[in-house]
């Protein structure tokens, strides 16, 4: 699929298939795990710049950047060798998380979703082509609020790498084109409030960079 199509991927994709604790450099890591962490966000939390992240009341939400790999073909089973087939291009990205939500959820054993997909959960950047980046794991990603930097890393530290996740997804799932992967986050997420301006890119490349703003 072409690029030009591929940049309607918020409007066409069918779901956002999310990695966690993808990144060594996190305190918390110690070994690479059997299996990642796999979960998934509607495509209703998606929004673009120039919109805004409305936080539901009594929700406490961090700032989450993250490389997301848009899908350029329908697949099943694709093995590690022909991932980089398959992906159409790239876009940075937001994945919103309600900590306070997430941590009730753990504790009870109860499921991710209210949030991590709620409604503005998705800020994405616009549609990066497959060549503007030849090496998706050799990247720095990051994020200031309020012109703050919050967070940097490099994709090189990823615990599972993109064909890692792709092949891994793809044993379970079929992906279609304009369906998007995020690969993880990078250490110092933080919360964000009502008011704060929230700016996110892949140094070097202009394409990458957008900001958007939280509303209560």
């Amino acid at each position: 699929m072409s690029s030009l199509q591929l940049k309607n991927f918020v409007k066409c994709g069918t779901k956002i298939v999310c990695a966690g604790a993808n990144y060594r450099t996190a305190p918390n890591f110690k070994e690479k795990p059997a299996d990642p962490v796999i979960f998934i966000k509607p495509v209703s939390s998606y929004i673009l710049e120039g919109e805004k992240i409305c936080i539901p009341e009594d929700f406490k939400v961090n700032q989450e950047v993250e490389l997301g790999v848009v899908i350029g073909k329908k697949c099943k089973n694709v093995s590690q060798s022909n991932v980089m087939d398959v992906i159409g291009g790239y876009c940075i990205a937001q994945d919103l998380t309600a900590t306070n939500f997430l941590e009730k959820a753990r504790g009870q054993g109860l499921p991710w979703c209210m949030g991590k997909g709620f409604d503005t959960a998705c800020p994405v950047s616009t549609f990066i082509p497959k060549e503007k980046i030849p090496d998706p794991h050799q990247i720095e990603i990051w994020c200031k609020v309020n012109g703050q930097e919050r967070q940097r890393g490099n994709t090189k530290d990823f615990v599972f790498t993109i064909p890692e996740l792709i092949s891994y997804i793809t044993q379970y799932m079929t992906l279609e084109p304009y369906d998007l992967i995020l690969t993880g986050s990078p250490p110092n997420m933080g919360p964000i409030k009502p008011s704060d301006f929230i700016e996110s890119g892949i140094e070097g490349i202009d394409e990458s960079y957008f900001g958007v703003k939280v509303y209560g």
